[in-house]
């Protein structure tokens, strides 16, 4: 007679463990090559998931319809301006390093108007071992090679425009399903995980409460940053402002400063060309406008209580930056929200644990 076995203790042996985890991995693999369309695809379905219910409570029992009309309005709200936006910091940036290249742009200007503004600052300089002409040209080079790299990097995308295709068609696809059947998904996921379901629920709302409230002071504050940097630019005749408007963007994860690092060194070559309106008006727009977004914007997107600190912020950018490009702007951070939520919960679980104990350490002198 063939041995009885529970269906309910098969799932633990070890033997049905490891292909639980060789299968997962194994499908991992597979859709490694296909991350960051599944990514993009998670992130715009979770931040359009208050859009999407608004349209389901209109159009109910029918999810299909729903998520084809939230998938719409994503299309035309969100990736069709940053497709254009991409398209013109690309054409600008090309044309930003051919100026660079013919000497029509030299940022090395710069001291070179602060030697004849201020002459005795090369004996100044001198005296600390600082030789301005030698920065000068170093300034100029490495202008020049910065923006041989940005060139590059659009040189590569056009050469993917295949494949670049083929993924935004299919995050599009992906978010379709995400938007229809996510809960249901998250669903499984939370009843499958080995936690208690108390935990779970903690772990689940801790963490998306950390991670939306980063992602909105990141996101929304960098993208305000950038479009005011780049509508001031654009106002006064400076050339690339859509691409510098994305570096400020980029730029506005570092604290207090951020933008700064790209509009006051542009008002200070205004300013040594001889257009002195021109670059007081800059440094005063960045002051009051640019530099105040941040201090107005970011308390009332992110909460006290689930404000990450700055300094991880900037890692996790700078970080996820390095490790996955212009996707880890929005995975570093998030992937540091995960890291503080664990953290913060395994800290107070140990607190209150250690707090039981000495609780029940009195308890036990006076039984004795």
């Amino acid at each position: 007679m063939a041995p009885q076995h529970s269906g309910a203790g098969d799932t633990r042996h070890p033997f049905f463990l490891g292909m639980l985890v060789l299968a997962t991995v194994a499908f991992g693999a597979l859709l490694l090559g296909f991350w960051q369309p599944i990514f993009w695809a998670i992130v715009l379905g979770i931040l359009f998931l208050p859009v999407k219910d608004r349209i389901g409570r209109k159009l109910p029992q029918q999810p299909s319809l729903v998520a084809a009309l939230t998938v719409v309005l994503i299309f035309f709200t969100v990736l069709m301006p940053a497709l254009l936006v991409a398209s013109a910091v690309a054409s600008e940036a090309t044309q930003l390093l051919a100026r660079i290249q013919d000497g029509d742009l030299d940022p090395g200007v710069v001291l070179e108007w602060l030697q004849n503004l201020v002459p005795p600052i090369t004996d100044w300089a001198g005296r600390f071992g600082i030789n301005l002409a030698e920065w000068q040209d170093k300034l100029s080079g490495a202008a020049l090679k910065g923006s041989q790299f940005v060139a590059s990097l659009a040189l590569t995308a056009g050469q993917n425009v295949a494949r670049f295709v083929v993924m935004f068609f299919l995050m599009l696809y992906v978010l379709f399903f995400v938007v229809r059947d996510g809960e249901a998904v998250l669903g499984h996921v939370e009843q499958a995980m080995p936690l208690p379901d108390a935990l779970e629920r903690q772990l689940g709302h801790k963490f998306a409460e950390v991670s939306r409230a980063t992602l909105k002071g990141t996101i929304i504050v960098g993208i305000v940053q950038g479009a005011l940097g780049g509508t001031i630019f654009a106002l006064l005749g400076i050339q690339g402002a859509a691409f510098w408007g994305c570096v400020m963007v980029i730029l506005s994860v570092v604290p207090a400063i951020g933008p700064g690092l790209v509009w006051f060194p542009a008002a200070i070559i205004l300013i040594a060309a001889g257009s002195l309106t021109q670059g007081l008006i800059l440094i005063a727009y960045g002051v009051l406008v640019i530099g105040l977004v941040d201090n107005l914007l970011r308390p009332l997107l992110v909460g006290r209580d689930t404000k990450m600190p700055d300094y991880l912020v900037l890692l996790s950018t700078l970080g996820g930056l390095a490790m996955f490009g212009i996707t880890g702007f929005v995975l570093g951070p998030i992937v540091a929200a995960l890291f503080l939520t664990v953290w913060q919960m395994f800290e107070a679980e140990s607190n209150a644990a250690k707090v039981s104990a000495e609780v029940r350490e009195p308890q036990a002198v006076d039984d004795r």
